[in-house]
């Protein structure tokens, strides 16, 4: 008998909080939540905080990208449909996340976060490459494909 191992995620639900594991074959199927049963939106970047980016990062085995933001910052915002795309043409290849650094300045301090918009990209719970400001989408994808290789 073969076995195979299916890569799997670690996401917040956007609506309860609680965090779920998730089978990233499905991501397509719209995974529900366990605690409330509401969809599990991985076809767009999710939403990380102080008290489970680290859990998020260590639970996903994908590379995991972190867009390190502020709601005020425009090359942030130029970066978002940049992101919004990625996310949903990568789908289960590469997990888009999001920490909003007025929100949760515990991560933004642990990271070294002096600039916005900063992306940070881990494989198996270690950051394994970063980029500073709005990028291009090719350097975006190679950012992601140095922490698959």
């Amino acid at each position: 008998m073969e076995t195979t191992t299916t890569p799997k995620a670690t996401v917040r639900c956007p609506f309860c909080g609680r965090l779920n594991r998730v089978k990233l074959s499905r991501a397509a199927d719209r995974p529900m939540c366990g605690e409330c049963g509401k969809p599990l939106l991985l076809d767009r970047p999710v939403l990380v905080t102080d008290n489970d980016l680290e859990q998020v990062v260590t639970g996903t085995d994908v590379p995991v990208l972190v867009d390190f933001y502020a709601d005020w910052c425009g090359p942030c915002k130029m970066m978002a449909p940049v992101l919004d795309d990625l996310a949903r043409t990568r789908l289960g290849e590469v997990l888009i996340t999001k920490l909003d650094t007025d929100r949760n300045p515990q991560m933004s301090t642990r990271f070294g976060i002096r600039s916005i918009p900063t992306l940070i990209v881990f494989r198996n719970g270690k950051e394994v490459g970063r980029e500073l400001g709005a990028i291009p989408r090719p350097r975006l994808e190679a950012l992601i494909a140095s922490a698959a290789a």
